[in-house]
């Protein structure tokens, strides 16, 4: 009996085990499809459009305003700031971000935030764990109002005046 017992453990193992590296090759084969391409990173997910608002709208008329400054929260990067411009921000792990991140919970290329007339948007580039403008999970680009904080793993950045 004991031999069988050791015979299944080891089986067991070995299933685990294989899982595990299987696993590790779909999250390798999944980044390595979004930085050759960024915008076909999301898959179905990127065509999907999202029909919700922010949950909190800005207060005080300050959504009138013009947002020129990128200000980290949160995070590791607390009180980072960029000046926006009128290229793409892009957000993630990779060398070659504008803003990388020292966070487990952001995919090599995570996020961007694009201008779109006199204000900002920010899209998910298929990230494992989503980009979120306030509570809402960003499936598609969604403007940015002034204040309103995106959330990337445990960083949090807004766009401020």
């Amino acid at each position: 009996m004991p031999a069988l017992v050791l015979q299944l453990t080891r089986v067991g193992f070995l299933i685990l085990l294989w899982l595990f590296v299987l696993a590790a090759i779909r999250v390798i084969r999944a980044d390595l499809r979004v930085a050759a391409d960024p915008r076909a990173g999301g898959g179905r997910r990127s065509r999907r459009r999202d029909a919700n608002a922010p949950a909190r709208p800005t207060a005080g008329g300050v959504a009138s305003m013009i947002p020129t400054i990128l200000v980290v929260t949160a995070g590791s990067l607390a009180g980072t700031r960029l000046r926006l411009g009128g290229g793409p921000i892009l957000i993630g792990r990779a060398e070659d971000s504008t803003l990388v991140l020292d966070d487990d919970y952001a995919s090599t290329r995570h996020a961007r935030i694009i201008q779109q007339g006199q204000g900002y948007a920010v899209e998910d580039l298929g990230s494992t764990n989503g980009t979120y403008l306030d509570r809402t999970r960003v499936h598609a680009p969604i403007p940015v109002p002034i204040g309103v904080p995106i959330r990337i793993g445990r960083t949090v950045i807004e766009l401020r005046p």
